[in-house]
């Protein structure tokens, strides 16, 4: 998970502030050393550490929180506040025009994930009402054109190519006349990537911006590369200069340390997060939402969001009344179980908790996926008589669908055991789920 080695190191810091009544200019310098330590570890860039430690310490040596009543606590709303405004402080959108056409230029190196990320984007875009056009600009990587077709058909976005004969210029260019003709307002230009930046790739940016009006280049990079990402960053804004950054495979980077580092050190913002590998799977960049993640404070917000985009609403109303009775089946667990893969799973849900940070790693051991397989398999072996209605499940019943989905008869015992657990606790939770009440937002309360 994304932070996860530094969200611990961290939280272990302040533990041992809040443990202490008051706290002295030395308690504050060893800890910040920790703290230091720890950035420098998730592969955060030393200069931009060293301003981060200075700045907290010139804070926090201060008399509102010496003489505080909660000195620890001081010192922690004051590393956040430290942490959202490295990260930018503010959300910055792209610049999408609301009137005739906005045109993306995304850059970056072969393998950062460019092409799925100009598709994904375009998924948002068309989200927001939006008609994108996604161009095909890559003329060099064998398949990138067939992939870039791929996840715009999956998008229900069109994609404009010329094959790999003609030159990216020459594709962008087609690809705005197109755009015009067929009333698209965002286009959105794949260019290539190379496994290093060289002189040619950056000339060849360079002339497509002479030919074409670009509103915006969108450098992606792979948060997974570290100290990499920023000097990729650096040198892209040298020599073809970006407006913005979106990082891809965040929630498979444990440190994070690009995220903490590039809008300091190119003072470009960070549009967008990849957060997994489906199309759906990419998220704005909320400073102030990332640095509670950090610090292990969770990030309901973007639960509520994640939500409300992947739940339906009249379903959710339906399920609260078989809930309340008691009556809900198998066909219903099946339901929750696809929603909680379409939030990205439990493990990703229970980091966005308030309180968990610090507890992922423990979790990890209990939060089985293949489990969650396995018991789909089971629910698929049943009828759909068993599945909506659980009490049919006799012995004999039981032994065919432990044949039908290959696992063992104690495998089928255990889930239809725990299945009539949630049961029964569900009946005692009233309240469980409900529409937004009083213009609150989201349409229903997690069971956690």
């Amino acid at each position: 998970m994304a932070f996860e080695n530094l969200s611990e190191k961290l939280q272990n810091v302040f533990k041992s502030l809040k443990s202490k009544g008051r706290l002295t200019e030395a308690d504050v310098k060893a800890a910040l050393k920790e703290v230091k330590l720890a950035l420098l570890e998730a592969d955060v860039n030393f200069k931009v550490v060293r301003q981060f430690v200075k700045a907290v310490q010139e804070r926090a040596i201060g008399q509102d929180v010496m003489n505080g009543l909660n000195p620890g606590q001081m010192v922690i709303k004051i590393v956040n506040e430290q942490l959202v405004e490295l990260m930018g402080s503010e959300t910055v959108e792209l610049p999408i025009s609301q009137g005739g056409t906005t045109v993306l230029m995304m850059v970056g190196l072969q393998g950062a994930g460019k092409t799925t990320t100009a598709a994904k984007l375009a998924g948002k875009l068309k989200s927001k009402g939006k008609t994108p056009l996604l161009v095909a600009c890559d003329v060099y990587r064998p398949a990138a054109i067939t992939q870039l077709q791929v996840n715009g058909e999956k998008q229900g976005v069109e994609v404009f190519s010329m094959g790999d004969k003609k030159s990216p210029v020459d594709i962008a260019k087609g690809a705005m006349e197109h755009a015009k003709a067929h009333g698209q307002n965002v286009v959105i230009l794949d260019t290539a990537g190379r496994l290093h930046v060289d002189e040619s790739m950056m000339q060849e940016l360079a002339d497509i911006k002479d030919q074409v009006d670009v509103s915006a280049t969108v450098l992606v990079v792979d948060a997974m590369t570290g100290q990499d990402a920023v000097n990729v960053a650096e040198t892209f804004q040298e020599k073809v200069g970006i407006d913005g950054v979106i990082l891809t495979k965040l929630d498979g980077d444990a440190r994070g340390g690009s995220a903490l580092s590039i809008r300091a050190v190119i003072g470009k913002p960070i549009y967008y997060v990849g957060m997994g590998e489906k199309l759906s799977d990419l998220e704005q960049f909320y400073p102030e939402r990332m640095a509670s993640r950090i610090l292990g404070m969770g990030d309901v917000m973007s639960l509520i969001e994640r939500v409300e985009a992947q739940v339906d609403e009249e379903k959710a109303r339906e399920m609260e009344k078989k809930f309340k009775k008691a009556e809900f089946g198998f066909d219903d667990y099946l339901e929750s179980m696809e929603q909680m893969k379409n939030m990205g799973g439990l493990q990703s849900v229970l980091s966005m908790l308030p309180g968990m940070g610090g507890k992922m790693r423990e979790l990890e051991s209990m939060i089985d996926e293949k489990d969650m397989a396995r018991k789909e398999a089971i629910i698929l072996s049943m009828t759909p008589q068993e599945r909506a209605n659980p009490s049919l499940l006799n012995v004999s019943r039981k032994n065919r669908i432990a044949r039908g989905c290959g696992l063992d008869i104690a495998e089928v015992n255990r889930l239809v055991k725990q299945f009539e657990q949630a049961r029964k606790m569900i009946k005692k939770m009233p309240g469980l789920m409900g529409g937004a009440k009083g213009g609150k937002r989201g349409g229903f309360r997690l069971p956690f």
